[in-house]
Formats: structure tokens, C-alpha cells, sequence
């Protein structure tokens, strides 16, 4: 039985199994991909201690820096889809059918895109329809783009689009923009972008290929139509939490409540850090630490089981 299983690939989790290994606990890490939710930033230069950095290098540092600890044991493309409390741990299955046991567990399954959920994004998803726009807004080259959301993801995904496509539609559903100031600033001098504010994207249309979207301008109840061969949806998170919704406490949006002390969830053995938790602040150098410190709990929890 392992003392130890993360789950998880992101920040969070490769910072849990690095100290982990340090205090020389019997660890497993599982997960199906390395670098969580900032594998698709163009440029990151918010990481402490490095100035800028791609996501994808980004993941290839952190996989690499976990790699070279002693003693952890990694299984990777791998996902968890079942986890149980067993006697005095738990059994954690894969949809490989292997299964593991463990006396405590971290969860740093960080969390996914959050959909619109209106009509035709479905249909239309990956034929104008996107999420990534690092992945895809090469595809808007000399075509006209919207970017659903005005938050940091939002402002980010008009950066990406800025070099390829000849116009940028920003729809935010409130009355002002969300994002940081200085992400801000990166987008104010481009007469390439039409900011909308106030707009509820009501249904994305098309044949084939999406053709445009249709929003309630929410000031006067207005349905209006933009001309678009690309919707690039950007409105937050739904965090990766629902394999454990049988076993420990869930805040409304679907959040792991954590204790902000320990990382300690409701249900005993288990520990959350990174996206997946409820912490104010989602942000990678955040997860990091709260993984930290979620280990070095853990690492009293059993040594307190070992010795009473």
C-alpha cells in the first residue's frame, strides 16, 4: 500500500510529488497528461522565477524537475475514474482497470473549459467553435473572430488572435471587462478589436462551418448577429471534482472545500490543492504552495498514525 497517491499532472501536483519525495514518503502520481491548465498560454510571465515561458515548456520543466526525484513512482497517461474509502485508505481505479492502494490521497486535478451551453456550440465545436485559442487561432487567418469573455482567459485569447485575424469581437456579460489591468493594456491600442459589453450570447449558427453568433445585448434586450467564422469561448473553469462528490464536501460551483490551514478536506485521508479546491485565488504559483503545503500536513498525518 502506498502512503501517498497525487492526482494529477498541473503545478500542483508535480510541486506535491517533488516534496513528497523529499520526506521520502511511499508515493504514487497518477494522471493522464503534465501541465495543466497554462499547457495552452502562449507566454507565461507571471511563474516566479522565470520571466517568460510557453506552456507547453512550462509542463516539459515541471515534468522533468519531478522526474529527477528519487522514489517517486509515475504513471502517466493514465486517468483516474473511480476512487473508493477502503477500510483505513483508499482504492483508486483507472480506466486501464488497474487499481491502487492508499492511506491518504491529493487531489490536483485542476479543472476544464466551462461551455456557454447554448445552441450550435456543440454542433459547431472544433469547426469554428474553439477553447484553445493558442491551439487554433491560426485558423482566423484574414477572417472575422469572437472571444466569448472578459476575464484574463478572454483578454489572453484576443492576444493570440491579434496576429491572424482581421477583426475581434470581445463579448463580455457584464458591463466592464474583468481582466487585470495590465492584460488590459495589451489590447486597448488595436483597432482590430470591438469590445461589447453587456451581451449574452444567445445561439452560434452556420452550415458546415460556423457563420456567426447571435447575443442579447442585455441593456435593451436587443438580439443582435456578428458576421463570424470563429467563437472562441473563454468564461472560466468547471473544476475536475465530480470523482470525489461521494466523499467529500462540494461548495456550489463544484468546488473541493478545503481547510485553509491544512488542504484538508472533509472526508479524512483526503487533501485537495490547485483548481480543484476552493481557494479565493486560482493561479499556478497559488496551487503551488497550497500543494506544499497540503504534503507537508500529510506527512504529519501519518507519521502521527505511525507513532501515535
Amino acid at each position: 500500500m502506498r502512503e501517498l497517491i497525487i492526482v494529477g499532472g498541473g503545478p500542483a501536483a508535480v510541486a506535491a510529488g517533488i516534496y513528497a519525495s523529499r520526506k521520502k514518503l511511499k508515493t504514487l502520481l497518477v494522471t493522464d497528461r503534465f501541465g495543466g491548465q497554462s499547457i495552452v498560454a502562449g507566454d507565461i510571465q507571471n511563474f516566479i522565477g522565470i520571466k517568460s515561458i510557453s506552456g507547453i515548456d512550462l509542463a516539459k520543466t515541471l515534468e522533468s524537475h519531478l522526474r529527477a526525484q528519487n522514489g517517486i513512482e509515475i504513471k502517466d497517461n493514465v486517468l483516474v475514474n473511480k476512487i473508493e474509502k477502503r477500510n483505513e485508505g483508499f482504492v483508486i481505479a483507472t480506466e486501464k482497470g488497474d487499481f491502487f492502494e492508499t492511506k491518504t490521497i491529493l487531489l490536483a486535478l485542476g479543472s476544464r473549459y466551462k461551455k456557454l451551453n447554448v445552441p450550435g456550440e456543440e454542433k459547431f465545436r472544433g469547426r469554428g467553435v474553439f477553447y484553445c485559442a493558442t491551439c487554433d487561432a491560426p485558423l482566423m487567418k484574414d477572417r472575422a473572430a469572437a472571444v466569448v469573455g472578459g476575464g484574463n482567459s478572454g483578454i489572453e485569447s484576443t492576444i493570440d488572435l491579434l496576429p491572424y485575424a482581421s477583426k475581434i469581437y470581445l463579448l463580455e456579460y457584464t458591463d466592464a471587462l474583468r481582466a487585470d489591468a495590465v492584460t488590459q493594456e495589451k489590447v486597448k491600442s488595436s483597432e482590430k478589436i470591438e469590445r461589447i459589453t453587456m451581451a449574452a450570447v444567445q445561439e452560434i449558427f452556420g452550415d458546415e462551418f460556423v457563420k456567426g453568433l447571435k447575443y442579447q445585448d442585455r441593456r435593451t434586450n436587443e438580439i443582435k448577429e456578428l458576421s463570424v467564422s470563429g467563437v472562441f469561448i473563454a468564461v472560466g473553469y468547471q473544476p475536475n471534482s465530480e470523482i470525489v462528490k461521494d466523499l467529500a464536501e462540494l461548495n456550489k460551483v463544484g468546488e473541493v472545500i478545503v481547510d485553509c490551514k491544512t488542504q484538508k478536506t472533509s472526508c479524512d485521508g483526503i487533501w485537495a490543492a490547485g483548481d480543484i479546491g476552493d481557494s479565493l485565488y486560482h493561479q499556478n504559483n497559488i496551487a503551488i504552495g497550497d500543494a506544499i503545503k497540503a504534503v507537508l500536513n500529510i506527512y504529519d498525518y501519518l507519521k502521527k498514525q505511525r507513532y501515535g
